[in-house]
């Protein structure tokens, strides 16, 4: 991840909290993981911040099959009632002076709602809250600044957001000397089929491919077998939201096993890729910029080369 230079020793410390895991890493990315005091439960990188004490929880199983899943969260969204929990005690015992949270999707992480509400139980803080709302790429630039100004970093958020936009515009220029742009179809979700909305469109493009469904800046949709089929696609590439590629890989013969899944162009051509939704495609913070060197990789394999093969994505070859 990339950090900014400066100690945070030279400014009042605050108490920060971060309930989704993308403001983890844009806190850490600021060069002030020290203040930290609390986290969510998804919350894991880097590495260091497992320590912290955990303030949110999710209120149903997070095993199964992808369909079950989705039922399980559905139901509870059908409800009216929230998918996760705030741990109000928690939070009233790090007293934060700052919680970060977001309003972008309900699902993902704990939403405004509930942080507001475990607030108004908090007797001893009251705690600025941060909401971030990133649907696109220029919002998570906007994102990285209110956590800077929130932090009384804005000068060295906007030197983070400035290395970030340079090393993602290198890219793409060496992308735009690729002789082929290839056609892509990027699934978000197995069980029911669901394409990359969001940011995913602009980092396909900005990698030198073709992006098939979803919109930037939108939600990620909802599709069908049927449209997948008839798009067609040059590359597929599979990277659900929340899985890591060990947990994706488990799921894939949901996919494999359908009858004229070998009669797709990607599976033909080997031309499937597996990919580490979790940690990169689906956190949109500073690691949006290692996702976007690993759809480079993919495809343009002659022209980029950094070395996530096998960490960030595998190739699948079992038809």
């Amino acid at each position: 991840m990339s950090t900014t230079n400066g100690s945070s020793s030279k400014m009042p410390a605050k108490r920060v909290v971060t309930l989704i895991a993308s403001a983890t890493e844009i806190v850490c990315a600021l060069g002030l993981e020290d203040w930290l005091v609390g986290r969510s439960h998804e919350c894991d990188y880097p590495p260091s911040v497992q320590s912290l004490p955990v303030c949110t929880e999710v209120k149903f199983q997070t095993d199964g099959r992808s369909y079950e899943i989705d039922q399980r969260v559905k139901a509870i969204v059908e409800e009216g009632v929230s998918v996760y929990r705030v741990r109000s005690d928690v939070l009233n015992r790090l007293r934060p002076d700052v919680i970060i949270t977001q309003t972008q999707c309900e699902v993902c992480a704990v939403s405004l709602r509930d942080v507001e509400e475990a607030v108004c139980e908090l007797v001893e803080s009251r705690p600025q809250i941060v909401s971030l709302h990133p649907d696109c790429l220029a919002d998570v630039w906007e994102d990285i600044r209110r956590v800077g100004r929130a932090l009384g970093v804005a000068d060295r958020a906007e030197r983070l957001v400035q290395q970030l936009q340079a090393r993602m515009e290198a890219i793409a220029n060496e992308a735009k000397s690729a002789t082929k742009r290839r056609r892509a179809a990027c699934i978000e979700w197995i069980d029911p089929l669901m394409a990359a909305g969001n940011w995913m469109p602009e980092l396909v493009e900005m990698a030198g491919g073709i992006h098939l469904f979803g919109e930037a800046g939108k939600h990620s949709p909802f599709m069908s077998w049927d449209e997948l089929r008839r798009a067609d696609p040059d590359i597929l590439l599979i990277h659900p939201c929340g899985f890591d590629i060990a947990r994706t890989l488990e799921e894939m013969p949901v996919l494999t096993q359908r009858p004229d899944w070998g009669d797709l162009r990607a599976v033909q051509q080997k031309q499937v890729f597996v990919l580490d939704g979790n940690q990169y495609f689906n956190r949109p913070g500073p690691r949006l910029v290692e996702s976007l060197e690993i759809l480079a990789e993919i495809f343009h394999p002659s022209l980029f080369q950094f070395g996530h093969e096998g960490r960030g994505w595998v190739r699948f070859l079992s038809r």
